[in-house]
């Protein structure tokens, strides 16, 4: 089947079923990692930005996706990392903002800005809780269970959670 080129959307569509090694309710595609899939003299290319440049699932991330393109028949495949633009949480689909609510994890609140237009002294953004919805809550630490997250409080229900921070 690796002659035959498929089209770039339905390769997309099955790369649906590639989940986040970190956040398995998490495509690979819903979370914006999978920014193009083209064709090159029949060979499919998968164009991935990962999250941040040291992030160690992009090596899972490479594999699962020659997995899946082999199960479908694609013998003839490349993955690329592109660098720029980095990756932003922008990216992010709103299907796979509600698997991470759904998840236990609140979304990003806000849109990505330029970081250069921040300053020191900014506020942690307001988040809802995804276990009861509740506005109340508060930032405990800006680092959570794994760098892109932080941890918060419901003052609410009072649980934890963990919210996807803006990139």
């Amino acid at each position: 089947m690796s002659s035959l080129l498929v089209a770039p959307e339905v390769v997309m569509d099955w790369l649906q079923s590639v989940a986040d090694p970190e956040i398995p309710v998490l495509s690979v595609v819903d979370l914006g990692v999978v920014r193009e899939v083209s064709w090159q003299d029949g060979v499919c290319v998968v164009t991935i930005t990962p999250t941040y440049s040291g992030c160690p699932a992009m090596y899972e991330i490479t594999n699962a996706i020659g997995t899946c393109l082999e199960q479908h028949g694609i013998e003839s495949y490349r993955v690329d990392t592109r660098l720029a633009p980095a990756w932003t949480t922008d990216w992010m689909t709103e299907r796979g903002r509600n698997a991470l609510k759904g998840y236990g994890i609140a979304p990003p609140a806000q849109a990505a800005i330029d970081i250069s237009g921040i300053s020191r002294n900014h506020r942690a953004p307001a988040v809802a809780c995804p276990h009861c919805g509740s506005a109340s809550t508060r930032l405990i630490s800006d680092f959570g269970s794994t760098s892109c997250k932080a941890l918060y409080r419901c003052s609410s229900c009072r649980e934890p959670f963990d919210y996807f921070k803006t990139h």
